[in-house]
């Protein structure tokens, strides 16, 4: 019994984040000037982040110390997060694979999103920022930056993806009762938000619309007390969610467990390079054999279905063009209940591990999603986010394909987080109207 679920203590909880740059197979692509194309200047990132999350962004350094601040409001939520075996679900599904989750919802946010939200909130008022302006789809992150603004007392504005807004009322409920302003995007508030309502008055939203009225917000503030807070695709973000990866190795050595498959959802790339990271940095170095997977949903396949190109990371071009897997700036996915999940680009760092074919990525439909996780439910209890569904039916089938070739192997997914705040998909599941 002792592999069921696998604690740390408190003072195993990382003391460094992991940057995966030094390691990356060849060079990341600079991000470029939208004028000029030509590489800009990092302190030309300055005007929306704080210094310290732009040195962060370009740095050289394999490892980045933690603050103490940070370490302590990591403690104070929840970390180090359980690594749980889902021994009923290999009972279900009858197969000799082994089958752990790193269940990153049981934080007061319910997802993997504060692990950034905490160290960006750190870093933004030491530099003496009052405001941060972000975007969220499903609301995990625009959950996750509240609660963060509200320990370190900073304001926070957060423009929601309409559809999102409407579908899961409760996190800008959350959001509310921790102090942050929360507006349906596209909104009436921006300039952009108004010029595509003008256009399109039923817009569902999308997280590059957000982005930009977040931006916008940023731009617009005379006094310079209000800067950008990204929950995905840059390499600052997903360094500090390595805590989720470097907690993972230790639970895993400690019950002598060596990974075959780590699984994880991406929409911007955050919950699957914090849990993925770590691990490939050992591949590198020779101490695994590990194949990662990166899921996302057929409505919205960057990885699987998009092009790797320059390309602006909002949709009306605020941002510098960054490299990375993309359907377009103005691509519109379905309003699926993966709200987390409806991003056009892929983040740099892991666009170019796919590129290199050292990452795999596979997408599926939103109902075979939903049936993975009613499986996962009735079996280990847990209601899913729609997000981490993706991961959970990957995990399924690589199980599945251990049972017909009678393969004993480890598969490790990232549950980023509950979805007891999204039953609005599964009343639909449950009642044949998805």
């Amino acid at each position: 019994m002792i592999d069921t679920k696998v604690l740390l203590n408190e003072d195993q909880v990382p003391k460094k984040f992991y940057n995966i740059l030094p390691d990356l197979p060849e060079a990341l692509a600079p991000p470029l000037n939208p004028g000029t194309k030509e590489p800009i200047n990092p302190s030309d990132l300055e005007a929306i982040f704080p210094k310290e999350v732009v040195r962060q962004e370009v740095s050289s350094e394999r490892f980045i110390t933690i603050p103490d601040e940070v370490r302590e409001a990591l403690l104070r939520m929840g970390r180090p997060s359980p690594l749980i075996r889902a021994k009923r679900l290999e009972e279900k599904l009858k197969t000799p694979a082994r089958i752990y989750f790193k269940h990153e919802g049981l934080n007061p946010c319910g997802s993997h999103k504060p692990n950034t939200a905490i160290a960006q909130t750190y870093y933004n008022m030491k530099e003496g920022v009052e405001n941060l302006a972000t975007e969220t789809g499903a609301g995990q992150w625009g959950t996750s930056l509240a609660y963060a603004t509200m320990l370190f007392g900073l304001k926070c504005t957060i423009f929601m993806v309409r559809t999102s807004f409407s579908q899961k009322p409760y996190r800008k409920s959350m959001i509310g009762v921790y102090g942050a302003t929360v507006h349906p995007s596209p909104s009436t508030i921006t300039d952009y938000g108004k010029k595509i309502l003008k256009e399109t008055p039923e817009h569902p939203g999308s997280l590059g619309i957000a982005i930009s009225e977040a931006i916008e917000t940023v731009v617009k503030d005379k006094n310079k007390k209000t800067k950008y807070s990204l929950g995905s695709v840059l390499n600052h973000v997903l360094l500090h969610q390595t805590v989720i990866g470097q907690e993972t190795r230790e639970q895993l050595a400690m019950i002598d467990e060596k990974p075959d498959y780590m699984i994880g959802c991406v929409g911007g790339g955050s919950n699957f390079g914090g849990i993925a990271f770590p691990l490939i940095y050992d591949k590198i170095k020779g101490k695994n054999n590990c194949e990662f997977v990166a899921v996302e949903p057929v409505s919205c396949p960057s990885t699987t279905k998009g092009e790797y190109r320059y390309d602006f990371g909002d949709t009306a071009g605020m941002t510098p063009l960054i490299k990375m897997y993309t359907l377009g700036k103005e691509f519109v996915p379905s309003p699926i209940h993966a709200g987390g999940l409806r991003y056009h680009g892929m983040a740099p760092t892991v666009s170019l591990l796919v590129k290199n074919k050292m990452v795999k990525s596979v997408a599926y439909h939103q109902k075979e999603v939903f049936e993975a996780a009613m499986t996962f439910a009735q079996t280990e209890g847990i209601i899913a986010a729609p997000e981490s569904s993706h991961a959970i039916k990957a995990a399924i089938d690589k199980a599945l394909e251990c049972k017909r070739k009678n393969e004993q192997k480890t598969i490790v997914f990232n549950l980023s987080g509950h979805g007891l705040l999204d039953l609005g998909g599964y009343d639909q599941y449950l009642s044949g109207k998805m």
